[in-house]
């Protein structure tokens, strides 16, 4: 039990470490524009890499605690799984 904690917990601290990242250049693309002595590239292509490393890491910690939180049955009921969503997932797929 102890094992499958540390695992979770490493699952969810990876893409925590990788939303902190990307936050750290969204920051510093905003500081760049402002500063009159910066003569580099564009910023745009910084802070869309900010912008995904912040973006995917949040959805995917959402949905690990989605998921987790259903098998459980703690969400409210417009969370939880419709019985014909179930019913597909059980069906082999068709050749």
């Amino acid at each position: 039990m102890l094992g499958q904690k540390l695992i979770a917990l490493l699952i969810m601290l990876i893409p925590a470490a990788l939303a902190v990242y990307g936050i750290k250049l969204m920051r510093d693309t905003f500081y760049l524009a402002f500063d009159p002595d910066y003569t580099g590239g564009s910023l745009l292509g910084q802070f869309l890499l900010g912008l995904l490393l912040f973006v995917v890491p949040v959805l995917f910690i959402g949905g690990f605690i989605l998921h987790h939180d259903r098998k459980r049955n703690r969400v409210q009921a417009r969370f939880r799984k419709r019985q014909n969503e179930e019913a597909d997932e059980a069906k082999p797929p068709k050749k």
